[in-house]
């Protein structure tokens, strides 16, 4: 969702089909998503200038994360922002008048945490089209959506059938597949395909 999201937006145009869906950018620091740390943070702030005594409820949950966390996830948060702003305004909406501000709104839309709420949250076709992504149908083309669906066919079979969960694969079929490591089950073996425990 959210990494193929910044993928997407990397390009020239998005191609979507009913069932389609992106993501937030919400960029997530050793599991923790980064808008909710920094939002936790606030919330702790304001509660304890209203209220001193929470402070030592603020202080147990706070307390977990390291020194630099916080700045971390502000980093986390402000380059994905800035990476996925440059990259509209560079790929898909280059050439095309009011690019900056067509860029800067999208991407907004893409990274409102308090929106959006969580990082499972999906942009279906007209969400990504009303925020201003350029959007082509895959159901306009019944050949290219035929032959999508089938890659995506056989890539649903492997992940419900093997102990892969995660696969990223170029055009020259050089794949990354992560395998979560189950009792004796066989990994999966493709070309240049790396197992990960």
């Amino acid at each position: 969702m959210s990494a193929g999201t910044i993928m997407a937006c990397c390009c020239k145009e998005i191609w979507m089909g009913k069932q389609s869906s992106l993501g937030p950018i919400d960029p997530q620091l050793r599991g923790i998503p980064a808008h909710g740390v920094v939002r936790e943070f606030k919330r702790a702030l304001k509660e304890i200038k209203e209220d001193p005594s929470r402070i030592v409820i603020w202080q147990q949950i706070v307390g977990q994360y390291k020194p630099t966390f916080l700045g971390q996830c502000e980093n986390a948060i402000e380059w994905s922002n800035n990476f996925v702003q440059q990259q509209l305004a560079k790929c898909m909406f280059d050439g095309l008048p009011n690019k900056g501000r067509k860029a800067r709104a999208a991407a907004k839309a893409l990274s409102d945490y308090p929106t959006n709420k969580t990082h499972d949250r999906h942009f279906d076709v007209e969400e990504c089209e009303k925020m201003g992504l350029v959007i082509k149908r895959l159901e306009d083309d019944e050949q290219l959506q035929d032959a999508v669906l089938s890659v995506h066919h056989c890539y649903m079979n492997l992940l419900m059938n093997t102990v892969a969960y995660k696969i990223i694969e170029n055009h020259n079929g050089i794949a990354l597949v992560k395998n979560q490591q189950i009792g004796n089950a066989p990994p999966i073996h493709g070309q240049r395909a790396e197992q990960t425990n």
